[in-house]
């Protein structure tokens, strides 16, 4: 018996890295000193450009929206979805992304899937400018089920230790922005694809007129980055307090960053819920409470600002292309809990 029979090719890995490597290139950023099949990669942190840098890292994955992209045949989304939480996740601290490393493991090796991963993954990483660095691929007979794999993402960024975002001087009566989601981003796939594909009895391809798609498509959608629109307010201090809306929703997501004596009063009313939202929540029949602990309900960031730079937000947001931001809610006294009105 050889490798191959046990489950593991060899042709097929190598044919995977080969095609990874122009896709991983198109990334690399000035500071990356290595090529892509190393036994580490290599990156040069510029110095001149944080006066006194502070690393910032992450690690993530899509979680059971892979069940969804498996369903769909479609793979050219997931890394997206990945790298785009994940810079998410170090931006709210007030970082840069530097660069970006990947996991995806399998049962059996396909090289086109890998390959459509990876081209999700370099997109995300060259619209974020963020190189990808390097990764593992790993197949791993009778671990995995047939046409199934694993994703994870490790990410590392740059903010000067000054403008690192803390929340620490978040205080009563400073008001909280929200920034809307494109989607469902990577959280909840649990109870969604329960009430999509169980309760309803929906496949990918079935098509859900409110929602002017398929379920496929609605679920799918990649989860947006914040960096764009975001970096410009770190750059003139006009930020408090950055939380990413993710697992947990706003009800869990929000705490992480009061400090102590600090609470939220969020207003339901101040933004309209997205379809998607409404149409699992109907079908599923989910307790409201139960949805905002879930799900993002349509809000991916939510900013803390001093009342009167409330309009400046706002504005520098629409001259970024974000119209929709709104006030809703605000910081009240309290024991670190979430609100709502």
């Amino acid at each position: 018996m050889d490798y191959r029979q046990a489950g593991v090719d060899i042709d097929a890995g190598n044919e995977a890295v080969r095609r990874i490597k122009a896709l991983a290139r198109s990334t690399f950023t000035p500071g990356v000193l290595s090529e892509i099949g190393l036994f580490g990669g290599l990156f040069r942190l510029d110095a001149a450009a944080w006066p006194e840098p502070v690393l910032v890292a992450s690690a993530d994955g899509v979680g059971t929206k892979l069940k969804v992209a498996f369903r769909a045949g479609r793979h050219d989304t997931v890394g997206e979805d990945l790298v785009n939480h994940c810079v998410n996740d170090i931006l709210v601290q007030g970082a840069r992304p530097l660069f970006f490393l990947d996991y995806i493991a399998t049962g059996r090796l396909s090289p086109d899937v890998v390959a459509q991963v990876v081209t999700g993954l370099a997109r995300g990483c060259r619209e974020n400018g963020c190189a990808l660095l390097g990764g593992e691929t790993a197949e791993m007979p009778g671990f995995y089920a047939d046409g199934e794999y694993d994703l994870a993402g490790f990410i590392v960024g740059a903010v000067d230790r000054s403008r690192v975002v803390t929340g620490h001087g978040i205080r009563p009566g400073d008001a909280l922005v929200g920034v809307p989601s494109s989607g469902l981003h990577t959280n909840g796939y649990s109870l969604a694809r329960r009430i999509v594909f169980d309760v309803a009895g929906l496949d990918v391809d079935s098509v859900v007129e409110e929602l002017g798609g398929t379920i496929g498509e609605a679920l799918l959608a990649p989860h947006r980055s914040y960096l764009r629109l975001i970096e410009p307010l770190l750059s003139d201090d006009l930020l408090l307090g950055l939380a990413h809306i993710t697992g947990g929703g706003l009800t869990d997501n929000l705490p992480r960053i009061f400090p102590a004596g600090t609470a939220a009063r969020i207003d339901r009313a101040a933004w309209d819920v997205p379809r998607l939202f409404r149409f699992l929540q109907r079908i599923g029949d989910v307790p409201a409470d139960d949805m905002y602990r879930t799900f993002n309900m349509g809000i991916g960031l939510v900013a803390v600002v001093r009342p009167g730079h409330v309009d400046r937000v706002l504005g520098r947001l629409r001259e970024a292309g974000e119209g929709s931001a709104r006030v809703i809610g605000e910081i009240v006294e309290g024991g670190g809990s979430v609100a709502y009105v």
